[in-house]
């Protein structure tokens, strides 16, 4: 394990205020979007919006590192150029999804384990042969009556540690990705509990298997009421429940935190950013950063719908959406960014 480079990459993605974009949606998750707009559900029509993304104007300033789907790895734009020469070229570190997606937890209703250990050091060996530096995990746990059971929590830190030991002896960053969903009806105080008990367990299993925390970035959620819960909160009252649960389990030796968007909308995870630098910036001893995919590519893509006429302006969309959040990151996001 080379120490020195993990830690340099994972400064090098949390640096200059910049963020990751996640456009490592699978096929079925990026057909499903392309479904409910009209578009194509088609190998080339995914290639023409990774395409896109990937060659929009000064997207750069704004993101890091990208985080690829199997596919997008291995395509190229229409004049032959690989998608990861392009992203060398702009300075975004390209990372890749590598879990196979969650499956029922046996013996646990309405939980869920991610697949993808089996033949990992092997795949791992081979993207970073191909110039990627960084992978990631996601686990997904679920609030609802009697769960997440602690045997649920427990499996999947278990598999976000040994992913994230292969990773590391490979010489790839670890974006761990312990998301506990918004779905449901769970209070914020609900949601706060779970997420402190699932970052202590997936800490807890990190340290077993020596990884290394400064070599390694954690994707967590916002702490949040669900999407069905009566009482929804102020963006003041998520920042606090959000920096009080972090500050008491993220090591400070971490190599960055970034925020996954997990279904909120696009400004208000940008508003909910930019207030918890407000207010805590000051006592994060790690860096706040996010990693959103739809945050930042929804409204492109909607304004994109497969047509080559719709590229620019869809850019322009994109662009400014990743501006938003690394101003928040400043704390310098607010409404009157909106009026493009």
């Amino acid at each position: 394990m080379d120490v020195h480079a993990l830690k340099n990459t994972a400064q090098r993605l949390m640096a200059d205020d910049k963020g990751l974009l996640a456009m490592d949606e699978s096929l079925g998750t990026c057909n499903k979007r392309f479904e409910a707009l009209g578009i194509p559900q088609t190998q080339e029509y995914r290639r023409k919006y990774r395409q896109l993304i990937i060659t929009a104007p000064q997207l750069e300033e704004s993101i890091s590192g990208a985080i690829l789907f199997d596919e997008t790895v291995y395509q190229k734009t229409e004049d032959g150029v690989s998608f990861l020469s392009l992203l060398e070229h702009k300075g975004i570190i390209a990372g890749i999804k590598v879990d196979q997606g969650a499956v029922p937890l046996a013996a646990f209703p309405d939980e869920k384990i991610t697949e993808g250990l089996d033949g990992l050091r092997q795949r791992l060996e081979v993207y970073y042969a191909l110039g990627i530096r960084f992978a990631k995990w996601r686990a997904v746990i679920k609030i609802d009556e009697g769960i997440p059971t602690k045997t649920c929590i427990k499996a999947n830190s278990l598999t976000l540690a040994l992913y994230a030991a292969l990773c590391q002896e490979i010489g790839l960053v670890p974006i761990v990705e312990p998301e506990v969903l918004m779905d449901g009806e769970h209070t914020l105080e609900q949601c706060a509990k779970v997420t402190q008990d699932v970052l202590n367990e997936v800490f807890n299993e990190l340290f077993e298997h020596r990884v290394c925390l400064e070599g390694m970035i954690l994707k967590p959620n916002m702490v949040v009421p669900g999407l069905k819960c009566k009482e929804q909160c102020k963006v003041e009252d998520i920042a606090e429940a959000t920096i009080s649960c972090f500050l008491k389990v993220i090591p400070a030796a971490i190599g960055g935190v970034a925020f996954l968007s997990g279904g909120q909308s696009y400004q208000l995870a940008s508003e909910r950013l930019n207030i918890m630098h407000l207010r805590f910036g000051q006592v994060m001893p790690w860096p706040l950063a996010f990693s959103f995919s739809r945050a930042i590519q929804q409204p492109a893509l909607e304004i994109w719908k497969g047509e080559n006429r719709n590229i620019a302006a869809a850019q322009k969309m994109l662009v400014h959406r990743a501006s938003c959040n690394s101003a928040a990151r400043r704390a310098e996001y607010s409404q009157a960014l909106e009026s493009i």
